[in-house]
């Protein structure tokens, strides 16, 4: 079970991730003056996806207390970095950014080192 609360951790860390640069991708460039600024942030804020956003991200850390009560923290971890491959692809698929060479090998060191980092 510790394992599944370990992979909500990541789904939920990537929704909150994609579901946020969704919404300012919208929202477009903030404005220049400060005043502005506020107001752009406030309605982002509470803009109900990027809630939704939020929402994952309190919900993750509440799955991964719930991991942490039966995994060493050493081991769990190296897991999360599969949020970063998960949001490589998603930013792919979703919003069009380049997967570059220094990406696909960046995500394969990743994974390699996620494998001998869970080992122990």
């Amino acid at each position: 079970m510790s394992y599944l609360y370990v992979l909500c951790t990541i789904l939920l860390t990537v929704y909150g991730q994609i579901v946020i640069k969704w919404q300012v991708n919208i929202a477009g460039e903030m404005p220049a003056e400060i005043s502005e600024k506020l107001h752009f942030l406030m309605k982002l804020v509470l803009n109900p996806f990027v809630l939704s956003g939020l929402a994952a991200g309190l919900v993750a850390s509440i799955t991964w207390m719930a991991a942490m009560t039966k995994l060493q923290l050493s081991h769990a971890y190296p897991f999360m970095s599969l949020a970063f491959v998960l949001v490589i692809i998603c930013s792919s698929i979703f919003f069009n950014e380049p997967i570059t060479t220094p990406k696909v090998i960046g995500t394969a060191l990743v994974i390699f080192g996620l494998a001998i980092g869970s080992q122990g």
